[in-house]
């Protein structure tokens, strides 16, 4: 049998490179949000993915979202939103309601406690992530910034494409 090999000249191919851009910048966005996370759980008693919720929440007309609206927004799936709700309803942020039009879909909806603990964790928060770009130069993983430029050149390239 005869395989065809393309010869490999040492150099990374361009996807290859974007690849390696990505997961740079995965990394770098993975460490922001670990601090992040902790800082959220320490001051608000909250993890980074409730947050993210309450804000889907919050943002919503009627301050509620579909259920697996909510998982599709915030990259769960059915499951890991239900436990992930039933978390928050615990602590009295959130509180699920029936559709009433067809009494199967469930909704999610933050509770006015809720949106209480996203507006006192708003700004320190986002005070929280400055600091930690700003001090980004001194962390690791640090992303290139031209790695960055290709990335969102190829994003922006991928998102126009979504929208034509």
């Amino acid at each position: 049998m005869h395989i065809h090999r393309v010869p490999d000249d040492g150099a990374p191919s361009v996807a290859d490179g974007l690849l390696d851009d990505w997961l740079q910048l995965a990394a770098f966005v993975d460490s922001v949000d670990a601090d992040a996370g902790k800082w959220l759980v320490t001051s608000h008693g909250i993890s980074l993915t409730e947050y993210r919720a309450l804000r889907n929440l919050a943002a919503a007309p009627d301050k509620e979202l579909r259920v697996n609206v909510l998982a599709a927004r915030i990259g769960l799936n059915q499951s890991s939103v239900t436990r992930l709700l039933d978390r928050l309803d615990t602590k009295g942020l959130t509180r699920r309601d029936i559709c009433t039009e067809d009494g199967r879909g469930v909704y999610a909806v933050v509770t006015d406690r809720g949106e209480a603990v996203l507006r006192d964790a708003n700004g320190p928060l986002a005070e929280r992530i400055r600091r930690l770009l700003d001090q980004a130069p001194t962390t690791d993983p640090m992303p290139d910034p031209a790695h960055i430029g290709r990335i969102m050149t190829a994003l922006g390239d991928l998102l126009n494409r979504a929208t034509d």
